[in-house]
């Protein structure tokens, strides 16, 4: 049944995206978020794709309705993903449509947890710092959409934004419109196009939209779940009241943001507390974890003097800048961690992400090759699959006598056993120029010789 009044808006994107589809044998991608926009865009295309199956013709391409898992998403905001996700597949399934959800994931080197806890990334600080986004969401993202161009040659990629949304978001889109046309070269990405269909919506019929006929969505979720998500949130770019669905007498008000449970860009995270505050008690035990990474991430004693290529820097008050988390700290976070888990029966760190984080840590300098396992087994009583495969560089006795000979020549320790993974991990090759390459950017690192290169710089003798 056609829309009519206020929502003829809406029967013409139906109508408009129906005309995009038959165009050509591009697929399309959606990036689906499960907030209320890209729900929209979603119910818009899968209701035209059901009404151009209803007139007979032929679903003769895909349409890849892609979701990111940051694997740190709130754990609430991420079953009501998943649960779409799979909800999509197979309501499409049961409707003979060509459209395909999918999850995606950072890789288990690039995960949060396996740059916070296995290389010891500090965690992302205001105002900048912000290493996060790019790693969890935007490279599997570009790497999904790629693969799709180098199967297909081209493709559409369709925008759930609106220029109502944000003053911001309104003047980006309109900076992208080409007058005339339905497509858009992307900005960024070679041999894809950009079909913005909602750009028109205004904000006071998008939940007006999403909450009729009884709060579902075309493949059978229940929109009114998705409003109270909202409401468990900071109400962020906008707050307006926008009127209230007959039916159940609900507020509808505007704009959300969804964010990761252990974010520490902010000092108080109001999007965790609002849930916890809207009933949501199980949420604590992640909000005072999060609140105690900030708390370790501002430690000194928690971090190194030096960046990870190893160079020292000094701020602009004269102090030493700090470097990442050192390898102990590493460690005590893993255990809080899993304690956590323990604690809240959620799955905070998976097991590819502890392998991935283990050979980092091999590769640190952890030379009785155990602390990631042994941690795992005192925490969880039970041992990671690879735990009897995992031997040791060195016995303790060994490792003491290292530190022993460091203290007693002022040798740091952490050079020497740089220097002894180096060793192993090149005993086996036959050219010795790596070996000496591996050497050489070692004892080279600039905090070593800090001091002196200090000295150079303010005309005293570097060797006195």
């Amino acid at each position: 049944m056609p829309y009519t009044g206020n929502f003829q808006v809406f029967e013409e994107i139906i109508k408009e995206i129906m005309i995009v589809y038959k165009h050509d044998n591009r697929p399309w991608l959606i990036g689906y978020s499960g907030g209320k926009d890209s729900t929209l865009l979603v119910s818009l295309v899968y209701e035209a794709m059901k009404r151009l199956k209803r007139t007979g013709s032929k679903m003769h391409k895909k349409i890849y309705v892609i979701t990111s898992d940051t694997m740190v998403e709130n754990p609430i905001v991420k079953n009501y993903m998943h649960t779409s996700s799979q909800s999509i597949n197979d309501a499409s399934k049961r409707d003979g449509l060509e459209i395909e959800a999918n999850m995606i994931y950072p890789e288990p080197e690039q995960t949060f947890w396996s740059r916070v806890i296995g290389l010891g990334y500090p965690t992302p600080e205001p105002p900048g710092f912000r290493w996060c986004t790019e790693r969890l969401k935007i490279n599997p993202m570009n790497k999904f959409v790629n693969d799709r161009i180098q199967e297909n040659g081209e493709i559409i990629i369709l925008l759930g934004v609106r220029k109502g949304e944000s003053l911001t978001r309104m003047k980006t889109i309109t900076a992208r419109e080409i007058e005339g046309k339905l497509l858009n070269m992307h900005n960024d990405i070679p041999n894809a196009y950009v079909y913005n269909a909602i750009t028109e919506v205004p904000n006071e019929l998008v939940w007006e939209f999403l909450l009729k006929d009884d709060c579902q969505s075309p493949w059978g979720a229940d929109m009114k779940y998705l409003f109270n998500l909202y409401q468990g949130e900071n109400i962020g770019e906008e707050q307006s009241v926008l009127g209230e669905v007959d039916k159940e007498k609900i507020p509808v008000t505007g704009n959300s943001r969804f964010g990761c449970w252990c974010c520490t860009m902010v000092k108080e995270d109001k999007s965790l507390q609002n849930f916890i505050d809207r009933g949501a008690t199980e949420l604590i035990p992640l909000r005072n974890f999060r609140n105690e990474l900030l708390k370790m991430r501002d430690n000194p004693q928690m971090r190194d003097n030096k960046r990870r290529n190893g160079t020292v820097y000094r701020k602009a008050d004269g102090s030493f800048g700090l470097g990442p988390f050192t390898l102990e700290s590493r460690r005590i976070i893993l255990e809080k961690l899993l304690e956590l888990e323990n604690e809240t029966g959620l799955e905070l760190i998976t097991i590819g992400e502890l392998k991935a984080i283990d050979k980092m840590w091999d590769e640190e300098g952890d030379l009785s090759c155990r602390k990631l396992v042994d941690t795992y087994f005192k925490v969880k009583k039970v041992k990671l699959p690879w735990d009897d495969y995992k031997s040791p560089r060195f016995d303790d006795e060994a490792i003491t006598s290292i530190e022993e000979v460091a203290d007693k020549y002022d040798i740091p320790v952490e050079l020497i056993t740089k220097l002894i993974v180096s060793v192993d991990d090149n005993k086996h090759i036959t050219r010795n120029n790596k070996l000496q390459k591996s050497f050489d950017q070692i004892i080279n690192q600039n905090w070593l010789h800090f001091n002196m290169i200090e000295r150079g710089l303010d005309g005293e003798d570097p060797k006195n």
